[in-house]
């Protein structure tokens, strides 16, 4: 049985498509490619397809992943671009690496994410985003379905800062008049239990500085992955699984070369 890594997307008007919505295309994407797709057993069989840290409905990203378990050998590379052209733009498969190691959701630890706040002042946001990051706790308040929950989102984030107008974002082109300020931020949350989400993050600073957006903001993922304590970076969670492809085929040429 081998198994695939892919990365793919949520851009544009898709970033609305829940979990559930993007499940159902996923499988319809894999019957279109004929893709010789592993089974779960029992009287209702399911492709084998595990998901990892799925972005909330609404926002988009740049960083999903799974694994599916085929039952032939397919190339990745080529199995990427069959499975990306049976999908709408918009959900699109960009990655894909052959599984060489263990625990992909492990190295699931931390996220990068965009937010682009229309009709905020960038100095307005500069202020708010310094009040947070000085701050040693900020409660904020969320409904679950057990109730009105509290917690500490200032400890899950580790980078929160206000970047240069003219930066180049990944936000929707029709969701952003330019007749308006605007402010863009880049956050870097852990992956903590309760998970610390961006509008938190924005609950967050409308308490420590009253900065409330007039129209909701347009969030993306940018990147998630093993947080770098020494860089303070998100590293690629593929990475791994690529390097072991590379050393295999150079170990097995060394083996080759030794005299027998």
């Amino acid at each position: 049985m081998q198994r695939i890594r892919l990365r793919y997307t949520k851009r544009g008007r898709l970033r609305f498509t829940s979990h559930r919505d993007f499940q159902r295309a996923f499988e319809r994407a894999l019957r279109r490619a004929e893709v010789p797709m592993a089974y779960s057993a029992g009287f209702t069989p399911h492709p084998k397809v595990s998901y990892a840290n799925a972005a909330p409905t609404g926002t988009g990203s740049e960083a999903e992943y799974l694994e599916i378990a085929l039952t032939a050998a397919r190339d990745p590379e080529k199995l990427r671009a069959l499975l990306d052209e049976s999908l709408p733009p918009g959900l699109d498969v960009v990655d894909a690496v052959e599984v060489r190691t263990s625990g992909l959701a492990d190295r699931l630890t931390a996220s990068v994410w965009e937010l682009r706040l229309e009709g905020v002042d960038p100095e307005d946001a500069g202020r708010a985003v310094a009040a947070f990051i000085g701050a040693e706790t900020v409660e904020v308040q969320r409904m679950t379905k057990n109730g009105v929950r509290t917690f500490d989102a200032r400890s899950a984030v580790v980078g929160l800062e206000s970047v240069a107008g003219g930066t180049e974002t990944h936000s929707s082109p029709a969701d952003r008049p330019t007749d308006q300020p605007c402010a863009i931020l880049r956050l870097v949350v852990r992956h903590v239990t309760p998970a610390v989400r961006p509008d938190d993050v924005l609950s967050g600073l409308r308490a420590v500085a009253d900065l409330a957006p007039p129209v909701p903001a347009a969030v993306t993922r940018l990147a998630q992955g093993l947080f770098d304590e020494e860089t303070g970076t998100v590293t690629d969670p593929l990475a791994p699984d690529r390097e072991a492809a590379a050393a295999r085929p150079a170990a097995a040429t060394a083996a080759a070369k030794e005299p027998a």
